[in-house]
């Protein structure tokens, strides 16, 4: 396999499991040096630790995205390790499931928080550090088809997803001049264990009858390509961002849906 991303330096937000678990382990494999940030240290250091044994070096740091303290720390920790910082991934996000008639203002703001607000102060704290370096780099931010579209029982997820496809782009335009391109991911139906959880939830809200399997098969049938989407899907496209194969792309919003939706 060509390593594409050797000795390259990067923060994963949200690795220690899912997506963020898979960009970090795929990001080694083509060569980068990770730091794998998580609210749950564990995990975070179980991922670090699948990294060091491919043969990168890797930091498990210990961070809640919605405090502009501890982002700014893990910034710290991680020039003081590598000397610099080449890529963001800011993944870290929630979901819960609510009508909108009968959700708590907690379960909005706990979305609108880390979905939006974690992605700021992250992009922030980075892009201070990549212009100080000279400039240039990559941040990449997990977004969601549900930024696209819209879904009952979603509006607080989808709403916090479609601001941070507009934040991303947004900020593409401002740090274009200092050669940092800026991107979001839109992954649709994965197989996670925010994904589980979204499927018993649904389970119990509608109350039909209907089963997890027969949640899971309702996935498939509306996905063109007939699979639901794994975790290493993402990642990839996530290097592709990483990589000087997109240096000329900035501010875009890419599917990763499997023809759920095919809208820009």
């Amino acid at each position: 396999m060509k390593i594409r991303l050797k000795d390259k330096i990067a923060i994963v937000t949200g690795a220690g499991r899912g997506i963020g678990r898979a960009i970090a382990l795929r990001f080694a494999k083509e060569g980068v040096h990770v730091v794998v940030a998580d609210l749950n240290l564990e995990e975070a250091k179980q991922t670090a630790q699948e990294i060091i044994s491919v043969g990168r070096k890797s930091l498990a740091v210990k961070v809640d995205v919605t405090k502009k303290s501890e982002v700014e720390q893990m910034v710290k920790q991680t020039v003081e390790k590598f000397g610099r910082i080449d890529i963001l991934m800011s993944n870290a996000g929630v979901s819960s499931m609510e009508y909108v008639l009968d959700m708590p203002e907690a379960k909005w703001d706990f979305n609108m928080d880390v979905n939006l607000k974690g992605m700021f102060l992250c992009t922030q704290a980075v892009a201070k550090r990549m212009i100080e370096q000279g400039g240039g780099g990559k941040i990449i931010c997990t977004a969601s088809m549900a930024g696209k579209i819209g879904n009952p029982m979603y509006a607080h997820y989808n709403a916090s997803k479609a601001g941070a496809i507009a934040y991303t782009k947004s900020i593409a335009l401002e740090l274009a001049p200092y050669k940092i391109n800026v991107n979001s991911i839109c992954p649709g139906l994965v197989a996670t264990s925010m994904q589980e959880r979204e499927v018993k939830w649904t389970c119990e809200l509608r109350a039909d009858g209907s089963t997890p399997e027969s949640i899971r098969q309702e996935y498939i049938f509306f996905t063109p390509l007939g699979r639901i989407a794994q975790p290493e899907d993402v990642a990839k496209v996530a290097v592709f961002l990483a990589s000087e194969d997109s240096d000329f792309m900035t501010g875009q919003a890419i599917n990763v849906t499997g023809g759920i939706i095919t809208t820009s």
